[in-house]
């Protein structure tokens, strides 16, 4: 376990995730499953809250938008006293709300921005308004080191279905043309006994990620634990192919760590408690 060396209190830090999503009532998804992500990572994790949802397992029944004077005051609450070392954004319900976002990366010079483009819920419920997808690419884009969308959140974007692995490379070719640094194509949706990854970078940087398919019904809140995780390890210091390599090896754990766990009657959580770490601490510069 990490302590803090009695001669010198005042040079170390904990390695700091801002997440700037939506909350999840049911636990599994949103604000609340990337602050256990967080915390099994040994990173200190902290919120600015965009969405209420009334949700569970089974679906969402209901969104409550936070204004975007409240969600700015929540930033500025967080960076102006603790600060961040990466940024995790989920689900931005507006243009307004993305406008915000957009303004502190840039008043607060955020480095590491994993952008997890939540358009559609597990159960199929749509998140996001119809205009605010196309604020989001202009926006919040060419700001993220990451973006990390699913095959039904990529077709959106790109206005066409992804039906195959062969179809991958041109989809995450056309998504970096839209200006994100990097894009982790998830393959999840696909049909297979393999799921089928792909993290692109501008430069031409193409990994594939590949593993056996988990069986489990457990996988609510697999997209924001992943992009959460990859925030963490960039908060730790990682490299981007290795952050989403580390990140990628947690939730895979995770998802067989709950495989057998009854949470409610639909989608339950994923077990992000399975290994957890003892909080890190980094040296202050």
């Amino acid at each position: 376990m990490s302590t803090i060396p009695e001669s010198a209190p005042a040079q170390w830090r904990y390695p700091r995730v801002l997440s700037i999503a939506g909350s999840d009532s049911g636990g599994g998804a949103g604000i609340q499953a990337d602050l256990k992500t967080f915390s099994a990572l040994g990173c200190y994790g902290m919120t600015a809250i965009t969405a209420i949802t009334a949700q569970n397992t089974l679906g969402v029944s209901a969104i409550h938008g936070v204004p975007a004077e409240i969600l700015k005051a929540q930033i500025c609450a967080v960076m102006d006293d603790i600060g961040a070392d990466a940024l995790k954004i989920g689900m931005l319900h507006s243009a307004e709300v993305v406008r915000v976002v957009a303004w502190a990366i840039d008043a607060y010079r955020i480095q590491h921005v994993v952008l997890d483009p939540v358009m559609v819920s597990t159960s199929g419920h749509r998140l996001i308004q119809p205009d605010t997808a196309q604020v989001l690419v202009s926006e919040l884009f060419p700001r993220a080191s990451l973006v990390t969308p699913n095959l039904d959140e990529a077709a959106l974007l790109l206005g066409r279905p992804i039906e195959g692995t062969a179809e991958l490379d041109a989809a995450a070719t056309d998504l970096l043309a839209l200006g994100a640094a990097g894009v982790l194509l998830k393959g999840g949706h696909l049909p297979g006994d393999e799921v089928v990854d792909l993290l692109a970078l501008q430069g031409g940087l193409r990994l594939r990620l590949q593993s056996p398919r988990i069986d489990s019904s457990n996988v609510h809140g697999t997209g924001c634990t992943l992009s959460s995780a990859i925030a963490a390890h960039l908060a730790l210091g990682l490299e981007l192919p290795q952050a989403v390599s580390e990140a990628r090896r947690y939730i895979l754990q995770a998802i067989a760590g709950g495989a057998d766990a009854l949470t409610g009657g639909g989608h339950g959580p994923l077990n992000h408690g399975h290994a957890p770490l003892p909080m890190r601490l980094l040296p202050v510069h």
